[in-house]
């Protein structure tokens, strides 16, 4: 009788409500062993976003390491979107401290130690900037066959978010995207044409905090943070970005998706950061990305229920 083996993944974010929420569904899976967790820098600046993810793993009980990214883009100045996620990058409740010690290795050289010690390829799932992954990808090519896939949260299809051509995290650092893109290996991108559908209501929220447990509350907190500015600017409810790119790697089912080639604009100057995707075959351009295009909503947040579900009996000390 073969043994079950979980999928080996390494978390890179810049947690960040949603990058937090993504979190939280990967540990609570029983298909992912998170090996490693690396900061990086947008939501907020990379001492804010490292502060949150060590706090996150706290809360959820993952006993990784944690290494913090470089402190901006590959090329450009950082941008940072405080006015969403507040100052912190994670306003909202009360979280404990972080548990443990911040690894002495940066994040590329945390990244690459997890691919070389693993006995299969890795997963990275990337809720934040491409930085992290990019930099990896140039500072350790012959490693790069030991990334099984990398399932990302960024860019868009048809149109954006923090200007009309680009979505945030690819507008963060478009370099690193299109390092990312053109690397070979295979990319799930979770873009505004999924992430704008998987919208989160008051009655999801409050259904995830009657569970109970501390995460749940916790959960239902920063969805509410989230709901509150969202409804502010005019959408129905709280787009949840971030959870779609482990969503994609666990319950597959609930996603549409096209084999796209995908390419970023890296000089425009209105477009700039923009992720070109040929929906039409122009030429003979070869997919290099599987595209999240749909998702069932009502499924995606049953799979955020039962995630904090698993939460009952722990308990982070705050």
């Amino acid at each position: 009788m073969n043994e079950f083996k979980k999928l080996p993944v390494l978390l890179d974010g810049d947690p960040g409500h949603d990058d937090a929420i993504a979190w939280m569904l990967a540990k609570a899976s029983p298909l992912l062993d998170i090996r490693g967790i690396t900061s990086v820098a947008g939501n907020q600046t990379i001492e804010k976003t490292t502060y949150n993810a060590r706090r996150v793993a706290a809360l959820l009980g993952i006993d990784a390491p944690i290494a913090m990214g470089r402190p901006g883009p590959l090329l450009s100045d950082p941008i940072t979107a405080g006015n969403i996620h507040g100052q912190t990058g994670l306003d909202g409740p009360r979280l404990p401290e972080p548990a443990g010690e911040l690894s002495p290795l940066g994040a590329v050289e945390l990244m690459a130690k997890v691919l070389r010690e693993s006995e299969e390829p890795v997963t990275i799932v990337s809720t934040g900037p491409q930085t992290n992954v990019a930099a990896l990808l140039l500072a350790h090519p012959e490693l790069k066959e030991k990334i099984a896939r990398i399932s990302l949260m960024g860019g868009g299809i048809a149109t954006g978010n923090w200007t009309p051509a680009a979505e945030f995290n690819i507008l963060v650092d478009p370099e690193a995207a299109q390092t990312v893109f053109q690397c070979g290996r295979p990319v799930i991108m979770a873009g505004l044409d999924v992430t704008l559908k998987a919208l989160i209501f008051p009655e999801d929220f409050e259904r995830i905090r009657s569970v109970g447990n501390q995460v749940a509350h916790v959960v239902a907190e920063w969805l509410e943070f989230f709901y509150i500015f969202h409804r502010e600017i005019g959408y129905a409810g709280a787009p949840l970005h971030d959870p779609c790119a482990v969503a994609a790697l666990i319950a597959p089912q609930l996603f549409e998706s096209q084999e796209l080639n995908v390419q970023v604009e890296t000089a425009g100057e209105y477009c700039r950061g923009a992720t070109i995707c040929d929906n039409r075959g122009y030429g003979e351009s070869i997919p290099n990305a599987r595209c999240l295009t749909g998702v069932d909503r009502e499924g995606f947040v049953d799979l955020l229920v039962e995630a904090v579900r698993r939460y009952d009996g722990w308990e982070a000390a705050v």
